[in-house]
């Protein structure tokens, strides 16, 4: 569709010339390049972004993602031949504070209609132990590292009001086709209701409320139903932890009953195998879908969340 034309510095172009007219991923399969094509095309950061784009758009949107399928979404770099495909495109859909590259990327485009994700519902401050009863223990020895927790899409009920205001904003850039794009996102709350009502009746009664990841991206999962969550590492999936760390969180896995140290598909498993293996402890995936691939335990967001909800309800001992 390409609403509004630009033009491209004469060093995008040839740049672009230069790599080749290769296509970024189409994630509905089709992999013409932005831009390019007689539909409204959106340029979507990473998974959890081009799944909102693609449930919402339907088929009047061409939707492509800067993050390529297993590639961890924290280090992404964006290529100029990206760069030149985001001038062209009609909308970015993005999550400020996730992937820098992207944000500089998008702060120097022509983009007409930018989405911040991150704009459209509430972030928290959250650290190594978020949710439930985690005032209830003594970090004098141990360390917090945190900072504006950008993994909302974890929390179906913040998700959804990301959905609403991306679909007020596409309904805002292409007009034309508003009315569909109001009908796709009210099916898509409608999901995102359904799967909260299941993970809050899924959750209710368990053995254990607290459960222990390698990655601290469950905190707004874990408030949501009232879980602790204890990460190995912080925001960050491939920071170390400390030896005194790593002796906190086996002395809280005994006294809080847990039985998993939860790891994800694009990360290492290393340190999640050998925390489990000096407390005793078994492993098992927890996804933070920041991407779909063959790994995955699912096709999609809601069949990965839902598998997400059998691991938590296993480990917590539900009843």
């Amino acid at each position: 569709m390409n609403v509004r034309r630009r033009l491209i510095s004469a060093a995008a172009v040839t740049a672009t010339t230069a790599l080749g007219i290769g296509t970024l991923t189409a994630c509905g399969g089709d992999s013409a390049a932005a831009g390019t094509t007689d539909r409204f095309d959106v340029v979507a950061s990473f998974y959890p972004m081009a799944y909102l784009a693609e449930q919402i758009g339907g088929g009047h949107v061409h939707v492509t993602s800067l993050t390529q399928p297993g590639q961890e979404p924290h280090d992404l770099e964006i290529s100029t031949r990206q760069t030149a495909r985001l001038e062209e495109s009609d909308a970015v859909l993005y999550l400020k504070g996730l992937q820098p590259a992207v944000d500089d990327a998008v702060a120097q485009s022509g983009v007409k209609t930018k989405i911040d994700a991150a704009s459209l519902t509430t972030l928290e401050q959250h650290g190594n132990e978020v949710g439930g009863h985690a005032t209830e223990h003594d970090h004098e020895h141990g360390e917090e590292s945190g900072g504006r927790d950008p993994h909302i899409w974890l929390d179906p009920v913040r998700y959804a009001e990301v959905a609403r205001g991306v679909g007020a904003a596409f309904a805002k850039a292409d007009p034309a086709h508003a009315a569909d794009y109001t009908k796709n996102t009210d099916a898509l709350v409608k999901k995102l209701d359904a799967l909260n009502t299941e993970f809050a009746d899924g959750l209710k009664n368990t053995r254990t409320k607290v459960f222990l990841t390698t990655h601290a991206a469950f905190g707004y999962l874990a408030e949501r139903y009232g879980l602790t969550e204890e990460a190995i590492n912080g925001l960050d999936p491939e920071s170390e932890p400390s030896a005194a760390r790593v002796k906190e969180l086996q002395a809280m896995a005994k006294a809080d009953g847990v039985s998993t140290v939860f790891y994800e598909t694009l990360v290492s498993d290393k340190t999640a195998k050998t925390v489990a293996r000096d407390a005793g402890l078994r492993t098992d995936v927890l996804d933070p879908i920041e991407g779909i691939t063959k790994k995955s335990r699912g096709q999609d967001y809601l069949q990965v969340m839902r598998a997400n909800l059998t691991a938590l309800r296993t480990a917590l001992g539900a009843r």
